[in-house]
């Protein structure tokens, strides 16, 4: 049985999310402050970290500072906090995932899935080729076709959608892909990322204008939808 850690200092927050989530019967751990949520993480080990970040005690993005320092647990983020740099603070801590309250308990069960799926396949040999939609992405033999075509993709398209591919259905900040297809020093330039996604979109959605799975958090990064997320 998979173990979720539920960290709010709001009882209503922490009670909802019990209630909704026994139905599919996880076993549930609750903590109202960041020292009992470090504690219990480091104690009980669970699968998944579901976190505030307004905490009593510190701030939620410390909390993610300090397990990241010894633990890759996904953690998804649940805030109040609605503001580009808020999320984007988040998740370069190292959060997996930020879902803004209130928020609806099938959501949340579908963003715990993809992480408990994502570390699953972290424990397992990886999959040759990823598919989403038509398109089949094969990294080992830098190969993208759609259906039995093959899609030509410059050297920065296929770095840029390796990326996204290596982190399906989560979000990747704009400094993190900046940073990783073309170096530290090009971390403010963002048009960078709109010019190349949009030929992305081009060249693999079958609408580039209303897109089904290269998919832009606003403000924030980036995320490659997989066809299970759907």
């Amino acid at each position: 049985m998979d173990k979720v850690l539920i960290v709010d200092d709001e009882l209503g927050i922490r009670r909802l999310v019990h209630h909704g989530l026994n139905a599919i019967e996880f076993e549930l751990y609750e903590a109202p402050d960041g020292e009992s949520a470090l504690r219990l993480t480091a104690t009980k080990c669970p699968s998944v970290v579901l976190l505030d970040l307004g905490l009593p005690d510190m701030d939620g993005v410390e909390v993610v500072r300090r397990i990241r320092e010894w633990s890759c647990v996904p953690i998804i983020i649940l805030s109040a906090r609605d503001q580009e740099r808020d999320k984007v603070e988040a998740l370069e801590a190292g959060a997996d995932d930020y879902l803004t309250k209130p928020f609806g308990v099938g959501e949340l069960t579908a963003r715990i899935r993809v992480a408990l799926r994502h570390v699953s396949q972290a424990h397992s040999p990886a999959e040759p080729v990823f598919r989403f939609g038509e398109i089949s992405f094969d990294l080992a033999a830098h190969i993208v076709k759609r259906g039995d075509e093959e899609i030509h993709l410059t050297r920065t398209e296929f770095s840029l959608l390796a990326i996204l591919v290596r982190h399906a259905d989560r979000v990747v900040t704009h400094r993190q892909l900046l940073t990783e297809v073309w170096g530290p020093e090009f971390t403010e330039e963002s048009h960078y990322l709109r010019v190349y996604m949009g030929q992305l979109r081009q060249k693999t959605e079958a609408d580039s204008a209303q897109p089904r799975y290269l998919i832009t958090e606003m403000g924030v990064g980036y995320r490659l939808k997989s066809d299970e997320s759907n």
